[in-house]
């Protein structure tokens, strides 16, 4: 007999059974399909990996610059043509196995399962390849700019370097002229502190005379004695009139040179023959050169030119050198004071014999705050700024004067004044009008009238 019951079980189960055939052989075809769009898109991909790999190996004749970017490239794109080759290879035997599998369904389940599985990891890894090879280019375009900005930064650096260099020159420079200027400063505070010293001295010395003069006065009032030192008082009185006189000298010269150095000192200029001025000064000063047994002798190669000059300034430019000239000559000694007229200009020199001065000093015996006979055996008294402010008058009348010395024969001291005349003649100062002897007395003062 028939178990009825077991019949219908066993029929259901065989339906069941041809439907999940059914349903196994819907899921083959569609697998295979799959399969073979997998293998139309490997196919695919295996010429965008030899166009790739056509445009890298373009791309890495074109940037020498950057073989190394590029040499990565190409073992990437090696590995991404061989990976496909390999992924085209497993796709043939894919279809094989598929093959296969139509005929053998039940027992490839579940290698279907693990090739589907294989396949998104696969499609999962040429995502990811597709996505190194973009960020590849993106990074090859970044070093490109990166080097672009290097390069640019390198050339900023070169300029800022040359310029470095430069202010570095120029500080250098700077540094050499501070350090010459601290030495001339230097030299020039010591220089004026030599000067003040001098100054004090010669302002002490004649004030001391007079000083010591009215004390001696006072003790003869007081003793009564005045009479009988009538004889000592008058030669005590002609000493403090000579002292008097050095003390305004001293003070003329500095107030002068104070007014030159602020431009307050003014000429009086008048149209005069320098001849016949300077003439008279010489005549002047003879009895004085005579009583120290000094020859003084005056020449000229012409007997006028008028020129434009302040007469009393002319004075104490010759006075001045005259003086000198006298200071250091021994007696028995000639003094020349000559007169050229040089067309343009007219010379007027003072030459002696005398002990000459030595060449390293030619250059400072201008200088305000020197004075060249330190070195010298003096018998005489002086600032030192005679000659300074000789050269400032001479100036401003347009002229100039220079030295030449030979140390033990004598000096000669030339004076060059520009032939012009003015127009306005500023007369405020007389030199027939004016105490010639007084002022004789005042310049030649510190050679002991």
């Amino acid at each position: 007999m028939i178990n009825v019951p077991k019949a219908k079980g066993l029929i259901i189960a065989n339906l069941d059974l041809a439907f999940q055939i059914e349903e196994k052989a819907d899921r083959a075809a569609e697998l295979i399909i799959a399969n073979k769009k997998l293998a139309f898109q490997s196919e695919e991909k295996a010429d965008r990996a030899a166009e790739l790999l056509i445009a890298n190996k373009e791309l890495a004749f074109q940037n020498e610059e950057k073989a190394d970017r590029a040499a990565e490239l190409l073992i990437a794109n090696k590995e991404l043509a061989y990976q496909s080759e390999e992924k085209a290879d497993r796709a043939a035997e894919l279809i094989i196995a598929n093959i296969e599998l139509a005929f053998q369904i039940e027992e490839k389940a579940d290698r279907a399962a693990e090739l589907i599985i294989a396949n998104k990891e696969l499609t999962f890894q040429n995502e990811e390849k597709g996505k190194r090879a973009a960020e590849l280019i993106i990074a090859n375009k970044e070093l490109t700019f990166q080097n672009e900005e290097k390069g640019k930064r390198a050339a900023e650096l070169i300029i800022a370097n040359k310029e470095l260099a430069f202010q570095n020159e120029e500080k250098g420079k700077r540094a050499a002229e501070l350090i010459i200027a601290n030495k001339e400063l230097i030299i020039a505070n010591k220089a004026q502190g030599e000067f003040l010293v001098n100054i004090s001295h010669e302002l002490k010395t004649p004030l001391n005379v007079i000083f010591s003069t009215a004390q001696l006065f006072e003790m003869y009032c007081k003793s009564g004695s005045l009479d009988d030192k009538k004889d000592s008082i008058i030669k005590y009185i002609q000493s403090m009139k000579l002292n008097s006189y050095r003390l305004s000298k001293l003070i003329n010269n500095i107030v002068d040179l104070s007014k030159i150095e602020a431009g307050f000192f003014k000429l009086s200029l008048s149209n005069n023959n320098i001849v016949e001025v300077v003439e008279e000064i010489v005549m002047s000063i003879t009895a004085l050169t005579d009583s120290k047994g000094l020859n003084i002798i005056f020449d000229t190669n012409i007997e006028e030119k008028i020129i434009a000059c302040d007469t009393e300034k002319i004075e104490r430019i010759v006075l001045n050198l005259i003086s000198n000239a006298i200071k250091f000559s021994n007696e028995g000694d000639e003094i020349f004071v000559q007169i050229k007229d040089k067309n343009e200009f007219v010379e007027i020199s003072v030459k002696d014999n005398g002990i000459g001065i030595e060449d390293e000093y030619l250059d400072m015996i201008f200088d305000r705050f020197k004075q060249v006979d330190k070195s010298l055996s003096r018998n005489t008294e002086g600032t030192g700024v005679g000659l300074s402010l000789v050269k400032s008058i001479v100036e401003l009348h347009g002229g100039s004067i220079h030295a030449n010395s030979v140390f033990g024969k004598g000096s000669k001291f030339t004076v060059r004044l520009p032939s012009k005349k003015v127009l306005q003649e500023n007369m405020i100062y007389n030199n027939k009008m004016r105490n010639g002897n007084e002022t004789i007395r005042v310049e030649l003062s510190d050679i002991y009238l």
